[in-house]
């Protein structure tokens, strides 16, 4: 006789707000192509008050795993179980896999970064590094670049998150990373013995999708390798200014889908493909 089990294993995605967020497109296309049928990638809107009960849900459903996202990657800290290195460095966790039980918390929004650059054929071993910002996104993309043995990265941060900056910047100087600061009071030039130039802020995000780092424009070579790591839109203008002159560039979706897939890795044990996830994200932003 048939063996029927219609149980569904769920993961998903804790945010506020998390509406636009398209890890479902992404996740569900994967989960598709890899014919595993009853898994689930729910969106969920989570506020901060509200994170400690919905980890116990997360444990009564026995879900197998959860992203964490803006404001909760900090404050989910407190109800885990153990940590992965680079999620103890970085201070913040955007991956959590339930294991009995027990909580695991990693950070995957640097790897999928470094994936990133690598698929364009960058490798950040003795690269000149300079981050725009001093959030989630650029202490995690440090901290990796910085386990990847960067040369020198400079953190271009604006004075009203000065405290952002500080905290970064101890933390590269406790890895004994090469770094320098530089207060982003001005139009910024960017120097020009810069091997990477990453967009880490959230200029440029929609739905205010005209804006664009205040950087003088033609500071950026043909030298350089530029990033966004915003997704939405695929094409921001910082890498239309980029494409303009002449330097090679990769958008956002590259380190969202490469963080998706370590995700569905950890949480199902096996490889998504990840041009399926592409193509599935290209189609929702298009």
């Amino acid at each position: 006789m048939k063996e029927q089990n219609y149980l569904d294993h769920l993961v998903g995605v804790f945010g506020h707000p998390v509406a636009e967020n398209p890890g479902v497109v992404i996740q569900e296309a994967a989960f598709e192509d890899m014919g595993l049928s009853r898994w689930r990638f729910l969106t969920i809107d989570v506020e901060p008050q509200d994170l400690g009960a919905a980890i116990e849900g997360l444990k009564a459903f026995k879900m197998r795993g959860i992203n964490c996202t803006i404001p909760h990657k900090i404050q989910v800290l407190k109800y885990l179980d153990r940590l992965s290195e680079s999620a103890a460095l970085i201070g913040a966790v955007n991956t959590i896999v339930n294991e009995d039980g027990k909580l695991y918390g990693d950070n995957t929004d640097g790897k999928g970064f470094m994936e990133a650059l690598r698929e364009n054929g960058m490798q950040p071993k003795g690269k000149r590094v300079v981050i725009l910002g001093a959030g989630g996104a650029a202490r995690a993309i440090s901290v990796e670049l910085s386990l990847a043995g960067a040369g020198h990265i400079t953190i271009v941060n604006r004075p009203q998150d000065m405290l952002l900056g500080d905290s970064l910047m101890a933390l590269l100087k406790r890895m004994r990373q090469a770094a320098a600061y530089v207060s982003w009071e001005k139009t910024y030039e960017v120097p020009a013995d810069t091997d990477i130039l990453i967009n880490a802020t959230p200029i440029g995000l929609y739905p205010n999708v005209d804006q664009i780092p205040d950087i003088q424009l033609d500071s950026i070579l043909p030298s350089m390798f530029v990033q966004d790591v915003i997704p939405n839109p695929a094409i921001t203008p910082f890498l239309r200014a980029a494409e303009a002159r002449g330097a090679k560039w990769s958008t956002g979706m590259g380190m969202l889908v490469n963080q998706a897939a370590i995700n569905i890795e950890m949480w199902t044990g096996k490889k998504p493909n990840k041009q399926v996830m592409y193509k599935a994200l290209e189609a929702a932003l298009d």
